[in-house]
């Protein structure tokens, strides 16, 4: 009878141990969701920005075209990929950001631009979700990293094969010139 208790006893914290990191892994891959959404929220505040501040520059670089069809297309390009696809976006937002960063540099050349109010607040504006979107990468990437270990630390390792947890995969800038935000100026 003893032996029964036991045997019941180790079933039940197996079960106890099993239901508990289920729900831990339920828990992070939430989390990392959370986090992917929160960098979309950012992506999406940049990609509302990005016509009014080509639009305002338009007026005054008018033989800057190139520069400006480049953050045009670099945004639609990153607009139109999937939320999934994480390599595929980490890249065309890192090309997104270089033509931000080039438009930028470009408007240096233009004093009468760079006093305009409209352009300052604008360039305020992406200075800031440029900040957010970073911050937000970070917590995604750490959120990433705790379902990571989780998925690859015994035992937890055993329930996730078990269930079907998978890692998640890190936005990485893979350029090193994309990995700097635009640099913005008020002098």
């Amino acid at each position: 009878m003893i032996a029964v208790y036991i045997v019941v006893g180790i079933v039940a914290i197996l079960l106890i141990f099993f239901f508990a990191t289920y729900n831990g892994l339920i828990r992070l891959r939430n989390q990392k969701r959370n986090a992917w959404a929160q960098i979309d929220v950012q992506l999406k505040r940049r990609y509302d920005l990005i016509p009014n501040l080509v639009n305002t520059v338009k007026g005054y670089v008018k033989h800057e075209r190139g520069t400006l069809e480049a953050v045009t297309k670099a945004r639609k390009l990153a607009q139109s990929l999937s939320a999934d696809d994480i390599g595929a976006r980490s890249k065309a937002e890192g090309e997104l950001s270089s033509a931000l960063a080039r438009l930028l540099a470009v408007v240096e050349n233009y004093p009468d631009l760079k006093a305009n109010q409209n352009f300052l607040a604008l360039q305020e504006e992406l200075t800031s979700t440029e900040n957010k979107i970073s911050f937000s990468r970070q917590y995604y990437n750490d959120s990433v990293l705790r379902l990571n270990d989780k998925v690859q630390m015994f035992p937890s390792n055993m329930v996730a094969s078990m269930t079907g947890f998978k890692q998640g995969e890190f936005f990485e800038v893979t350029v090193a010139a994309e990995k700097e935000a635009p640099k913005v100026s008020f002098t």
